[in-house]
């Protein structure tokens, strides 16, 4: 086993999402969300598969934080669905459904876990998308303040942190600019829109938790790459430094330098968001944060001629993502010196593998491999300067995997999804072994 050089206070956890693990869709008074109505449209999900029941954590949820016990996990990220807190995303909350994140947070204190909170992870309300196209709205970022004015009430004085979004890149990009994600639309200035929205309504919220007295550490969570050209021609090296604009800086300039990068602004052209764009919203959108969290991958191999697969690529994962590990070392080190930047979370890193239960046994070993490489990734961009004060593993479980419905893994635990059974696989066993070498250590630069 390898021996990463982290601080001693150093956060080991694992992560997960409402909509993918949680079930029980119809219950307690829960809302209908975006993914719901997105998951019965003919051909968007693999084998027309949703959420409606997942991995039943709603109903586990104690079988699932003894898992995590027994891993010896020091934390746990976790997403509340907002129609299960508030049906239709605004007016009255649901107050079974503010009791089971309530059960949940305090399970996990009494297993000495730490709870980090996601507010979104994509589920929005249905009813701010019918009734306002959701976050093509202004007013759907007010909305999204006041629930986070009300889970701060709730949980704020609980939980480890709370995180606005969940790669918004993917809520604009993926649900807006090309349908392949809830809500479904194929709009370059949708989508354009929509991201100044989701910017604003991380802002709004913060100052809102803020002014509340919420003591709980604030950030948001955004999935980076490194992007580089397919060769070192001008036109690929150019195409690979639009993608990283498009991809990172979109997100990144606003919030640390209030400003969307002219790269980017440019290649949208009419399409952009000048038109939503209000004075003040970037003063709102750069509200200092207590900590970023990142969720990386792979890398984007950008090139001129169409994106082609890297040559002498260390493999690729089930989503078919090149491992690139020594990519998070380069990004990290790059935003460290392009930014001034509170400190950093790991908040998503893993790889989905065609996992076979044998014999009560996964042996995942590419998965193993993946976090190995990955860990002494990070290890070195600390090593570096970087300031990493802890690590997520993606995922925890098995779970459902979006437009991939339950064909793609990512777990640590195997779940057989016709009997709910959970089996701990190797990178299980092998996480666990990590966590128990370096939890408390302390490792000198």
């Amino acid at each position: 086993m390898s021996t990463y050089r982290f601080n001693e206070d150093f956060v080991w956890g694992v992560a997960t999402s409402s909509y993918q693990i949680e079930g029980a869709a119809h219950e307690d008074g829960r809302g209908p969300s975006i993914w719901d109505a997105f998951c019965n449209v003919p051909g968007k999900v693999v084998n027309g598969e949703n959420g409606d029941v997942a991995c039943d954590h709603y109903h586990r949820f104690e079988e699932d934080l003894d898992l995590m016990a027994e891993l010896g996990v020091k934390a746990y990220r976790f997403s509340i669905a907002w129609p299960r807190v508030q049906p239709t995303g605004s007016g009255a909350f649901n107050e079974k459904g503010l009791a089971f994140y309530e059960r949940l947070v305090d399970g996990l204190l009494e297993r000495d876990i730490q709870p980090f909170a996601t507010l979104y992870h994509w589920d929005l309300p249905l009813a701010l998308q019918q009734q306002q196209n959701g976050w093509e709205s202004r007013d759907t970022a007010y909305r999204f303040a006041d629930y986070a004015r009300k889970i701060g009430s709730v949980l704020g004085d609980r939980v480890a942190s709370i995180a606005t979004h969940n790669e918004p890149w993917c809520t604009a990009w993926l649900g807006n600019a090309n349908g392949y994600f809830a809500p479904g639309n194929a709009d370059l200035k949708k989508a354009a829109h929509v991201a100044h929205h989701l910017l604003l309504s991380h802002g709004l919220a913060l100052q809102a938790l803020r002014a509340d007295g919420v003591k709980a550490p604030l950030g948001i969570v955004l999935n980076q790459s490194p992007a580089h050209g397919a060769t070192d021609s001008p036109e690929d090296q150019a195409a690979a430094s639009l993608e990283y604009a498009k991809f990172v800086r979109w997100y990144m300039d606003p919030l640390f330098k209030g400003e969307y990068p002219a790269e980017a602004l440019e290649w949208y052209g009419a399409n952009g968001p000048q038109e939503v764009i209000q004075s003040g919203d970037f003063d709102v959108i750069k509200t200092p944060m207590d900590f970023l969290g990142i969720n990386y991958y792979t890398r984007i191999f950008a090139s001129a001629s169409g994106e082609k697969r890297p040559p002498g690529a260390l493999g690729f994962t089930d989503m078919d993502w090149e491992v690139y590990p020594q990519g998070l070392t380069e990004l990290l080190t790059r935003i460290n010196a392009d930014y001034k930047l509170p400190p950093i979370y790991i908040t998503e890193n893993g790889c989905a593998a065609k996992d076979v239960l044998d014999n009560g046994r996964v042996h995942d070993a590419e998965r193993v491999r993946f976090y190995d490489l990955h860990l002494a990734a990070l290890s070195d961009a600390v090593q570096q300067g970087v300031d990493v004060a802890g690590y997520f593993a993606w995922s925890l479980m098995d779970n459902f995997e979006w437009a991939s419905g339950y064909d793609k893994r990512f777990g640590m635990v195997y779940v057989d999804y016709a009997s709910q059974d959970r089996t701990l696989k190797d990178s299980a066993l092998w996480y666990r072994d990590v966590i128990a070498q370096h939890a408390g250590v302390v490792l000198a630069r």
